[in-house]
């Protein structure tokens, strides 16, 4: 088996587990963290990736969004991936800055040195992880949807916008809207990919809207007390790509809610039964 169990634990019925192996990709020993739930022990059953943000490990999201129970009550598997490669001469923002370098990896295909080496995430989450996934757990691949948070959130809208058809439902929290509008953004593109602003454009949910990509639907919650609201998450900018494309896009607007996990935790229930019905068909 090329996933490694570093903990199990019994949960509503389920297992959560998290898991370590060695990435082609990555060129790193990488972790992953997968809630399987009662149901995947005696058939194949749908997964829905979550994306983490800034600063994250594959940790967050499993400790503090308390998913698994609605996971087990729906027959849901969650897999929660690490943000970025990490170990011994994976490079680092040279100012120690928390929004880039390490768990930080923003879902791209790094194209610069020193960070092309090891800094390959959209290839390890969309290629090499789910043929990982479909050998060595009881996932449903034809029933597969993904969400993330802040940077997650931007990965998972690129991600199934470059990726047609291979997720039926898709949604986010506080998503990084347009990145190539923002100073996270900006900062990452040009680190990872250049200054080439025409490459920018195949991570960028709004470009890619806007270059013809397309969703069948979206669910996206934003926090109206995020201090990231106005300068880095702009959903607004999402709201108008979904409109000129006509994406059907329930965007809701939580009064008085943060960036925090607090805030996914408040509304992760909804966003497992949006995914549910779509994956139930």
């Amino acid at each position: 088996m090329s996933f490694e169990t570093v903990s199990k634990a019994r949960c509503f019925g389920g297992t959560q587990v998290v898991y370590k192996h060695d990435s082609r990709a990555t060129g790193t020993s990488m972790r992953l963290a997968v809630y399987m739930p009662p149901q995947a022990e005696t058939a194949k059953v749908p997964v829905v990736w979550f994306l983490s943000g800034l600063t994250c490990t594959e940790e967050n999201f499993t400790v503090k969004a308390g998913a698994q129970r609605m996971a087990s009550e729906l027959g849901l598997m969650l897999i929660a991936p690490d943000t970025s490669p990490r170990g011994d001469g994976v490079p680092d923002d040279p100012d120690k800055a928390y929004d880039f370098g390490l768990g930080a990896g923003f879902y791209v295909d790094a194209t610069e040195a020193p960070w092309s080496r090891h800094y390959r995430m959209a290839s390890y989450i969309a290629d090499e992880l789910p043929r990982l996934v479909a050998t060595e757990l009881p996932a449903d691949m034809t029933r597969q949807g993904v969400m993330g948070h802040s940077m997650g959130g931007h990965g998972a809208l690129t991600l199934a916008l470059r990726y047609p058809g291979r997720f039926k439902s898709v949604s986010a929290f506080a998503p990084i809207a347009s990145p190539i509008n923002c100073p996270w953004g900006v900062k990452a593109l040009t680190g990872y990919l250049g200054s080439d602003k025409a490459a920018w454009r195949a991570y960028d949910a709004c470009a890619l809207i806007d270059d013809g990509a397309r969703l069948s639907d979206l669910l996206v919650d934003q926090g109206m007390a995020d201090n990231f609201l106005e300068t880095q998450l702009k959903p607004d900018l999402l709201e108008a790509a979904c409109a000129r494309a006509a994406i059907p896009l329930t965007l809701r607007r939580q009064i008085g809610y943060d960036h925090s996990y607090y805030f996914i935790a408040s509304f992760i229930d909804d966003h497992l039964r949006w995914h549910a019905d779509r994956l139930s068909a």
